[in-house]
């Protein structure tokens, strides 16, 4: 854990550099086709810089759904040679056919649902990918669901920034297990 709050210190000090909107688009952009945990980001740059709140929201949120549009190409363009392979490591079949039976039947909302919640939003982009969901009402939606998200922490973090901060500061260790539980609960539940 030491390492992570090292890590975390880090990125908190690229706020004050000039590349902070370059770093945050990058983070934001592979998290969508690279398991990357990038809310706790969006929260330190947001407590960071307070006054900037919405302007890394918004970047968020573009690069988000950018990364979201090329891992939908990439689990298109992948899955006839490795997708198959690639989802039985993290799901069974019947599992896997389920979730396309309900991708297919919800489309739209199940993009709307999975990229708000804390399912890794990878597994949004890339399953509808596979999937070969409509293009633009996939872009829409990520865009809705992803803007609220991010602008949702945006705002929490202008109204209750210290107290955060605090909290994150104090339960560094505790918040990190939590939500390394949460994705392995996750997995486990999909198998």
């Amino acid at each position: 854990m030491l390492f992570l709050k090292k890590l975390y210190k880090w990125v908190g000090s690229q706020v004050h550099t000039k590349f902070a909107n370059p770093i945050l688009a990058f983070l934001f952009f592979i998290e969508a086709i690279f398991f990357v945990p990038v809310d706790p980001i969006l929260v330190l740059f947001c407590i960071e810089k307070r006054n900037k709140a919405f302007h890394y929201a918004a970047i968020a949120t573009l690069f988000s759904v950018l990364g979201g549009i090329c891992g939908y190409f990439i689990g298109f363009a992948v899955w006839e040679t490795i997708g198959q392979k690639l989802i039985n490591l993290f799901v069974s079949e019947s599992t896997f056919l389920n979730i396309q039976d309900k991708y297919h039947q919800y489309e739209s909302w199940a993009v709307l649902i999975a990229g708000f919640t804390p399912i890794p939003y990878k597994a949004v982009t890339l399953t509808a990918g596979f999937f070969k969901l409509p293009l633009l009402p996939f872009i829409w939606f990520s865009a809705i669901a992803r803007g609220a998200r991010f602008f949702l922490i945006a705002s929490v973090i202008k109204i209750w920034g210290g107290q955060i901060q605090h909290f994150i500061d104090r339960y560094f260790n505790l918040l990190v297990a939590l939500f390394l539980l949460m994705i392995i609960a996750f997995t486990l539940v999909l198998k």
